[in-house]
């Protein structure tokens, strides 16, 4: 069982940075990911693998946002940096007990997902 709880969300104007956090609890070493929706389409932002070392991240945010993981912490970030009006979305957390990295698709009947934690970007 994996239980994860996101934090950081706000408004930002476009040029801003906000840090998104995700505290989970699992008895495995798990892999993660951060998934943002908008207009009830999900898709994949950034994904790690269990051991905080292995990244990717989608074309539309690349040099701009960090994935990292704390397995001490037992947190996920995601650092997003220079955010654009487009990066507008609710943003979820997502979890694997699959310890390599997992694929950034939110179809992938693996994931568990947190409630979410809205990203508001003006211009």
């Amino acid at each position: 069982q994996v239980h994860l709880v996101e934090s950081g969300g706000g408004s930002v104007q476009a040029g801003g940075s906000l840090r998104l956090s995700c505290t989970y609890s699992a008895s495995v070493t798990i892999s993660m990911a951060w998934f943002k929706e908008r207009e009830g389409e999900r898709e994949g932002v950034a994904c790690i693998d269990s051991y905080g070392v292995t990244t990717k991240y989608a074309d539309s945010v690349k040099g701009r946002f960090t994935i990292s993981k704390d397995n001490g912490q037992n947190t996920l970030y995601l650092q997003m940096d220079d955010l654009k009006p487009e990066d507008t979305a609710m943003y979820y957390c997502a979890a694997s007990i699959h310890s390599g990295l997992p694929p950034l698709v939110p179809q992938w009947g693996a994931w568990y997902w947190g409630q979410g934690t809205q990203v508001t970007v003006s211009s």
